[in-house]
């Protein structure tokens, strides 16, 4: 009788999901070889998307096509099913799951059997109750948000340029960022200089004209980097004439209006919405334990609490940090500690097939940088802070370094050389949006912005 091989299935392909898999690739090489092990991937994407690149892909300087790296390639000796999982009966060991077949087969969620789960589906952006803001908002989690909010700025400009009404023309070039986290700030920094260069090559649009406006409901921003580096990020950012607001929240965007908690009140075609994440709905449909914020409860074995043969890692779970000083803290939802507890877990995983001890994850936060723009950023790395020049030199060197495989590493850094030696790209590619629209009309349709 043939033995099945042991499966172990990978819910999600971000950091935690691509790299625990490519590390289980490697730790159980022998067994994949021999039909004793299988890995099944399921993520929505074919790809990882590289966060930390997605600010410089919306400012032109890194292509989006290699912001992301493909799943299907890196993971070579793995199966890859493009699908969401709904549901997981870890009692059973079942995990239920739609791909994009699901719809034309008519035949419902497929199921899965499984050994060992991994459970890396990341977050989604959290959004509030504001009213207006899922109609005209925005979020920057995505590359196709990213190249989308860039396409959007440059025809933003485009219109404010072709307009002879004033109020088209300042809702147009008014572009509101809420919150002050990585995400906001680097997004709102890589554009805001994307479009000051880009203002050079319009006759009628400057600079000066365009409002930008960062809305912080804390009294800080970039908390990673420190408080000193965090004011001196508010100083750049309002030496550039952004407009930072501490302290103040965005209560409505309803008709193209961005209302703010001081009465401010910003007529607005651009809304992009960055104030935190939470965990993937997938979570709560599943039976296991999660904490108070609805992260798995997990060990520093990155095992899940109270059960076995379950594991998880980066946003989606709770990890007790063992380096800090005091009980019940936990390991940040961060790049820097997915990749790393990534590696722990594919070790434990492969450890744990082979009957060999468990390792506790440990890790010291070594620190934090960002970039503001082309040449200007902020970092507080092993104690030591740096701005300018030196700080958003290390962030693309640190950045570079993390990057998943030599190819990806090869085409990011040969796209900085270009455009270092050319001029940045301004063109606007709104149209792949609707890469149907033209055909439709010469059909006989309609647009879709006479449809909309």
């Amino acid at each position: 009788m043939v033995k099945e091989p042991v499966r172990i299935l990978v819910v999600g392909g971000g950091y935690v999901g691509m790299y625990t898999a490519l590390r289980l690739q490697r730790k159980l090489k022998p067994e994949l070889k021999r039909g004793e092990a299988e890995i099944v991937v399921v993520t929505p994407d074919p790809y990882m998307t590289y966060q930390p690149f997605l600010p410089e892909a919306a400012a032109g300087s890194i292509s989006p096509r290699h912001v992301v790296v493909p799943l299907r390639r890196v993971l070579d000796r793995c199966r890859i099913v493009i699908g969401e999982v709904e549901a997981v009966d870890h009692a059973k060991r079942t995990a239920s799951f739609t791909t994009l077949a699901t719809a034309d087969e008519g035949s419902g969620p497929v199921e899965i059997t499984y050994d060992e789960i991994v459970l890396a589906p990341g977050s989604i952006s959290r959004t509030l109750p504001v009213p207006g803001l899922a109609e005209y908002g925005v979020g920057f989690k995505t590359v196709e948000e990213a190249i989308g909010l860039r396409n959007h700025v440059i025809e933003q400009m485009d219109i404010a340029s072709s307009t002879r009404d004033p109020a088209v023309r300042d809702a147009a070039l008014t572009f509101v960022f809420v919150g002050g986290g990585y995400a906001g700030v680097e997004a709102l920094g890589e554009l805001e200089d994307m479009a000051r260069y880009a203002s050079r090559y319009y006759h009628n649009v400057k600079a000066e004209d365009m409002k930008w406006i960062l809305v912080e409901a804390s009294g800080r921003i970039l908390p990673e980097v420190g408080e000193e580096m965090g004011k001196y990020t508010v100083r750049e950012l309002r030496r550039r004439n952004i407009d930072v607001r501490l302290e103040t929240r965005l209560d409505s965007c309803e008709d193209r209006v961005a209302v703010l908690s001081d009465g401010s009140r910003f007529p607005t075609r651009t809304v992009v919405w960055t104030a935190g994440v939470k965990p993937h709905p997938v979570l709560a449909a599943t039976d296991l334990p999660l904490n108070e914020r609805g992260r798995l409860d997990c060990t520093a074995r990155l095992t899940v609490k109270g059960t076995t043969h379950a594991w998880g890692a980066g946003d989606a779970a709770a990890v007790p940090d063992v380096t800090a000083e005091g009980p019940g803290k936990e390991c940040a939802p961060n790049a820097q500690h997915a990749v790393r507890q990534a590696r722990t877990l594919g070790d434990n995983i492969a450890a744990s097939l082979r009957e060999q001890p468990l390792k506790e994850y440990t890790h010291k936060y070594v620190g934090s940088v960002a970039s503001l723009g082309l040449h200007k950023g902020v970092a507080h790395v092993y104690g030591r802070k740096l701005k300018g020049y030196p700080a958003w030199f290390m962030h693309r060197v640190y950045h570079l370094s993390r990057v998943p495989t030599v190819n990806r590493k090869s085409r990011v850094l040969a796209e900085w050389t270009l455009s270092g030696l050319f001029k940045r790209e301004i063109v606007s590619l709104g149209s792949l949006e609707h890469p149907r629209a033209e055909f439709e009309l010469a059909a006989g349709g309609r647009s879709p912005k006479e449809s909309s």
